[in-house]
């Protein structure tokens, strides 16, 4: 497969693709665990080979038992196209409907290896967001994108494409579900053996959605969480001389070291994997990289003095790291350290999220593979050291923050001193930040929209920009003082987004908007399509983290104190009232971020294409879009967002939300509860 022709025409069986097994000059996905019994191997490669005629059967099924044991799973890699993934310009996809075309790029974004994390595995990013379980199901979908008419929509569970399915012209062209499983069986060790089974699986985010655009994806909302911890801990909008300590370069958390230049301060980023690293420093996120402890301190310290915006990747363990901070201030009384997170991919602690401090990358991966309950142990006891070296340099003024990736959660399961005391199910030692930072943007209805230029030309996605920022100016002149900084933050991104260096794939562009912004944004790129000044149609989406599209009672609801951060009818309800406003393709996950079993999420992608259907489309849906969570958080006793509401409200009188009257008097509740 060696064209996206070759590509659309269906698995390549007549004759059988050679195996040329794993690529070995690419980043491979940790080794799988699923310990499977004899009998539910024997079903995983019979799941497997239904994919191909029995005449086939006889060769492929040593390859597919060999792949389930050798790495815990079958990605049939015999498939995988020789054709570089990326994503190619929307006119070159052989296909009946632009719809269809844009979501075949949107998916060969996702698998392009300057993008995703574990490419020949189907991995985008953290450590397991798959777009696809297997190759197989890779040449299906795009044969049946290729020939899927206006009429017809793409059904996907779980990565297997069920069919296309007859529907109407305003339906979407694809409904995906991944990790749809029976609450009470949505655990860590069932999701391994379905997974190996070929029945489930964990599409993250954005990655099982067709939406992700490189780390620029967080950058925007990273910087914007490092300012606004500025602005909450440290009293200040100035970040120079500021240091930032945190960890991981892989795939969302690849963007802290761009996003902290950007805030002005200085990033330093462990990672343990040298892959990542690499790739990072190449492309221009990561200024500098060092595996020297002392050379590591010695430029903290000459930033700090300098007030010098660095990026600085420290190839080795965070823990190690934090220890070794801790051990200048008890050694100097200097504090070197203002800022600190974490963005470790916890949400998978055990087969390659984390990697304990005791052990060397080579050692940990084949630890994991060969002794796994050794291995957690270890994860747990390292854990518990990350904790303490933090406890301690937030006790001599260091100000930390859990970035959602289930750090805080996973911690205390490993009996960390994490907990708050008289804190609710949600609350820990130290807020999320979504508590203290971001879940108040989200609240007044801001969050991270964002759009691709299907032509692949960087002219189209510079006049997108200008049309962004111009829409943006001009809304904030009209706005109150309460929402003016957050538009004055991302007027200043956007306008400097350009000269930062940060597509990675597709032409590609975030920016948090509230709800009229959204919509004003996308009227005004597709008008400009309608007139000629961008050249090609433009798919716009968000990230699932946003105002509506997740329920994750350790990360984006996690500020909800009605007891309903662990419901999850906003999510669902968000998938749905999506996919019959107008989107071209709607998601709906189990996990991401935080991890299997402790989230559910959604997101949408829609064409612009100029017209007057893509218009009506977006205004719809995109209202709808942002309005459903403003009112859930509303009605959970948010004020931001029920003054947010309110004003939408006011705007449009078709628009009617049940408004919550809160308790005045909390001895009324006392009276009746003593009587």
């Amino acid at each position: 497969m060696s064209s996206l022709k070759e590509i659309c025409s269906g698995l390549p069986l007549d004759p059988l693709l050679p195996n040329r097994g794993r690529d070995p000059n690419v980043p491979h996905a940790p080794i799988r665990t699923p310990n499977l019994t004899a009998e539910e191997e024997r079903l995983a490669l019979r799941n497997a080979l239904r994919y191909f005629p029995p005449c086939h059967h006889a060769t492929l099924a040593p390859e597919f038992a060999q792949e389930l044991r050798q790495y815990g799973h079958i990605y049939m890699y015999r498939f995988c196209p020789t054709l570089r993934m990326r994503a190619y310009p929307i006119d070159q996809y052989p296909c009946r409907t632009r719809q269809a075309a844009s979501i075949m790029l949107m998916i060969m974004n996702n698998l392009d290896p300057a993008v995703a994390q574990f490419p020949q595995e189907l991995v985008t990013y953290g450590g397991n967001g798959q777009v696809f379980s297997n190759w197989a199901q890779f040449c299906l979908v795009m044969h049946y994108l290729s020939e899927m008419t206006e009429e017809q929509t793409l059904v996907m569970y779980s990565g297997h494409p069920m069919g296309l399915f007859p529907s109407l012209p305003s339906s979407p062209r694809a409904i995906i579900t991944n990790g749809m499983v029976i609450p009470n069986y949505s655990s860590r060790n069932q999701y391994e053996k379905m997974f190996a089974l070929g029945v489930s699986m964990y599409g993250q985010m954005t990655a099982g959605s067709y939406c992700y655009i490189g780390p620029q994806g967080i950058v925007h909302g990273t910087m914007l969480t490092v300012l606004n911890a500025g602005r909450r801990y440290l009293g200040s909008d100035d970040m120079s001389g500021r240091v930032f300590v945190t960890s991981g370069l892989g795939g969302m958390s690849g963007a802290q070291a761009k996003a902290a230049v950007i805030a002005g301060c200085i990033g330093v980023i462990a990672e343990v994997d040298e892959a990542p690293l690499r790739k990072r420093h190449e492309q221009g996120w990561l200024m500098e990289v060092t595996s020297s402890m002392d050379h590591c301190i010695k430029r903290i310290r000459e930033a700090k003095s300098s007030k010098t915006p660095l990026s600085m990747g420290f190839h080795g363990n965070i823990v190690d790291l934090w220890e070794r901070l801790l051990l200048e201030y008890e050694r100097t009384g200097e504090l070197l350290v203002d800022l600190g997170s974490d963005q470790t991919s916890l949400h998978n602690p055990y087969n390659g999220g984390y990697y304990p401090v005791q052990l060397s990358f080579r050692q940990a991966n084949q630890l994991m593979m060969t002794d796994p309950k050794r291995f957690i142990t270890m994860v747990q006891e390292s854990l518990r050291r990350h904790v303490k070296a933090i406890n301690n340099l937030s006790e001599a003024g260091m100000f930390f923050w859990d970035y959602g990736n289930a750090f805080l959660l996973e911690a205390q399961r490993a009996g960390a001193e994490v907990e708050k005391v008289g804190g609710g199910a949600t609350e820990f030692r130290y807020p999320s930040y979504v508590q203290h930072i971001m879940g108040d943007i989200f609240s007044l209805g801001f969050g991270p929209f964002r759009w691709v230029c299907t032509s692949g030309d960087p002219q189209d996605l510079s006049v997108t920009d200008n049309i962004a920022a111009t829409v943006l100016e001009e809304i904030s002149a009209n706005v109150t003082d309460r929402i003016k900084q957050q538009y004055n933050d991302n007027i200043r991104w956007i306008r400097e987004a350009g000269k930062h260096n940060m597509v990675v794939g597709s032409q590609a562009r975030i920016l948090y908007s509230d709800q009229k912004g959204r919509v004003c944004i996308a009227l005004a790129i597709n008008q400009a399509i309608a007139d000629g000044r961008v050249s090609a149609p433009v798919v716009i989406s968000r990230d699932h983290h946003d105002v509506s599209g997740t329920d994750s009672p350790f990360r984006e609801t996690s500020n909800v104190y009605d007891g309903s951060a662990f419901c999850a009818d906003m999510a669902v309800q968000n998938f749905v009232g999506d996919a019959f406003r107008g989107a071209t393709w709607v998601s709906l996950h189990n996990g991401g971020g935080v991890g299997w079993g402790e989230v559910m999420n959604g997101g949408f992608g829609l064409l612009l294409d100029g017209s007057e259907e893509a218009a009506k489309r977006a205004r719809l849906m995109l209202n709808w879009d942002v309005s459903n969570g403003v009112a859930r958080r509303c009605w959970s006793g948010n004020t931001n967002a029920y003054d947010t509401i309110q004003a939408t409200m006011q705007e449009n009188e078709q628009l009617r939300v049940t408004m919550p009257f809160p308790v005045q008097d909390e001895q009324v509740l006392d009276r009746a509860l003593q009587g």
